[in-house]
C-alpha cells in the first residue's frame, strides 16, 4: 500500500445548493483509491445550516473544527464549539447551524454499512 499525501488546500470547493454553505471532498476513490470512505470539510457562515442526510446504508462522524454552532438532533437542540461531534448511524438525521461570529468548520466522514 502506498501512502499519498492529500494536500486538502487544493481540493476544489463548491458551494452547496439551499443555504447549505461549501464542500471540499478531502478523501474519495478519485483522490487516493479509497473505496469504504468519504471525507469532506464542510463550512458554514451566519445563517447557513447543514443537513445530515439520513443513508439507510451509511455510518457517518461529524466533527467541528472550527466556530460554534447549534446541533438538532432527536428535537432537542445543543449548543456545541470546537471538538464536539456527533455520530449517526443507518436512517439517522441531524443538521447544525452556525453561531457566533466565526465561520463553522465541519470533518464530515461517511462510511458506508458492511454487507453481511
Amino acid at each position: 500500500m502506498t501512502t499519498r499525501f492529500i494536500k486538502s488546500g487544493d481540493c476544489a470547493r463548491v458551494k452547496v445548493p439551499g443555504n447549505q454553505g461549501e464542500v471540499s471532498e478531502i478523501l474519495n476513490s478519485a483522490l487516493c483509491g479509497a473505496k469504504n470512505v468519504v471525507a469532506r470539510l464542510r463550512w458554514l457562515t451566519p445563517g447557513q445550516r447543514f443537513d445530515a442526510e439520513a443513508g439507510q446504508d451509511t455510518h457517518q462522524l461529524v466533527y467541528l473544527m472550527e466556530g460554534e454552532g447549534v446541533i438538532s438532533l432527536n428535537n432537542k437542540e445543543y449548543p456545541v464549539a470546537k471538538g464536539a461531534g456527533f455520530y449517526l448511524g443507518p436512517s439517522e438525521n441531524a443538521s447544525i447551524r452556525q453561531m457566533g461570529n466565526a465561520p463553522l468548520k465541519l470533518f464530515h466522514l461517511v462510511v458506508p454499512k458492511l454487507k453481511n
